[in-house]
């Protein structure tokens, strides 16, 4: 169990991290897009090589099927409520966001976290060791949403002190979502696991092709590709270590 928090909360410490480097480093807006395509890159492997194949191997294509969709459609309504709140640029580092838009930012970053985590501590029941290529997906990908969220709150006049509790709250949600991950989905049946794992990687899908590919694209230009390119390289490799 304590893994599991161990675990979820290096996840989403990435997301501190993040937020301190926009607090105290100027970083160039091409480079947090390069940072996010390659982010981009190694979600996509991991949803697909992680994710997704072990679903389909532990339990059928129909459970598979089923839990993508749902996962996907689900972060999808979600994320068209609280984009109307202003949490559609949670990721975008130019943003000038409204302070009421700062609660809705937090929350979309939070729905980000919440499936991510709960699949790294189910990582943990089969094997007792953590999937190497999630957590590293994760903490790619979170680096980005800490610095360009964080750049959008400052411009809302956030303190820096209010943000970095924000931000320590999601290291806590994220270290408490992969201890649920592994307390509750503990003895559960194959098709529950395999369409759990489906439902985070459709959510996951769904949050990379509404939040991170655009930003990535926005601050770095047509050079993310390759960046992206070398992501899902590496959770290739990180797949078949």
């Amino acid at each position: 169990m304590w893994n599991a928090v161990f675990w979820g909360g290096v996840s989403g410490s990435a997301v501190l991290l993040g937020a301190l480097a926009a607090i105290l480093i100027p970083i160039k807006k091409n480079i947090i897009g390069y940072i996010m395509a390659f982010g981009t890159g190694v979600l996509i492997g991991a949803a697909a090589y992680e994710l997704l194949a072990d679903s389909v191997s532990d339990g059928g294509i129909w459970a598979t099927a089923i839990g993508f969709i749902a996962g996907a459609a689900v972060f999808t309504a979600l994320d068209f409520l609280i984009s109307k709140k202003g949490a559609d640029k949670r990721k975008r580092s130019n943003n000038s966001s409204s302070k009421e838009a700062g609660l809705a930012i937090f929350i979309g970053t939070v729905m980000d976290a919440i499936p991510e985590s709960i699949m790294i501590g189910a990582s943990l029941i089969s094997g007792g060791s953590v999937s190497w290529l999630l957590v590293i997906a994760i903490f790619i990908s979170n680096i980005p949403e800490g610095l360009s969220s964080t750049t959008g709150l400052l411009k809302s006049d956030y303190s820096k002190k209010k943000i970095m509790l924000l931000w320590f709250s999601v290291l806590i949600i994220s270290a408490l979502s992969s201890m649920s991950g592994y307390l509750f989905l503990d003895h559960a049946p194959d098709y529950v696991l395999a369409a759990m794992a489906a439902f985070a990687g459709g959510g996951i899908i769904a949050m990379i092709a509404s939040t991170m590919m655009p930003e990535a694209f926005e601050d770095g230009g047509p050079i993310t590709g390759i960046f992206t390119a070398a992501g899902l390289l590496i959770s290739l490799v990180l797949d078949s270590m």
